[in-house]
């Protein structure tokens, strides 16, 4: 069986060749060599990169991605099945996003917006002081940073 070339798969799903490697480096999909070791991809690839891209459509850290997808069986078609449970997790994560995003929104007047992000009071990002229990100075922006530039995967996580 050749199986599908790198190519291919990004025509068909609409998504990078360079995309691809990264997602074969993640272990999010995974590919087989010819006898002339060219990379080939099996169809089941085309359904797990369209579930992958639905998962960044809607902010799901590509870490939990790659959990989910590694309980499917290997090298057949995730199911209708397969789907309902993936879509039912990520409703459960939608919706406490949903909700916090209500309260952040419902909690704005509280802001003055400055950004210093080290107000003792700001009901937005630091309820009850907890960064000034944790350090001092820009404790948010500093992990913040660190988390985008530290792991980038996980950085839909709000601080």
């Amino acid at each position: 069986m050749q199986g599908l070339t790198v190519g291919e798969v990004a025509r068909r799903s609409g998504v990078a060749v360079s995309a691809l490697h990264f997602y074969e480096r993640k272990g999010l999909i995974t590919s087989h060599r010819t006898s002339g070791n060219q990379r080939r991809y099996d169809r089941d690839v085309l359904r797990r990169v369209a579930i992958i891209r639905a998962a960044l459509a809607l902010g799901i850290p590509l870490s939990e991605v790659a959990h989910l997808l590694a309980g499917l069986p290997k090298g057949a078609v995730p199911s209708r099945e397969d789907w309902r449970t993936i879509s039912s997790r990520w409703a459960e994560t939608l919706d406490q996003r949903i909700r916090l995003l209500q309260k952040l929104r419902d909690d704005l007047g509280g802001c003055i917006g400055c950004g210093c992000l080290s107000l003792t009071q700001c009901a937005i990002f630091n309820p009850g002081d907890a960064a000034g229990q944790r350090s001092s100075g820009a404790v948010l922006l500093m992990e913040t940073t660190e988390n985008e530039w530290g792991n980038p995967e996980d950085s839909t996580e709000l601080p």
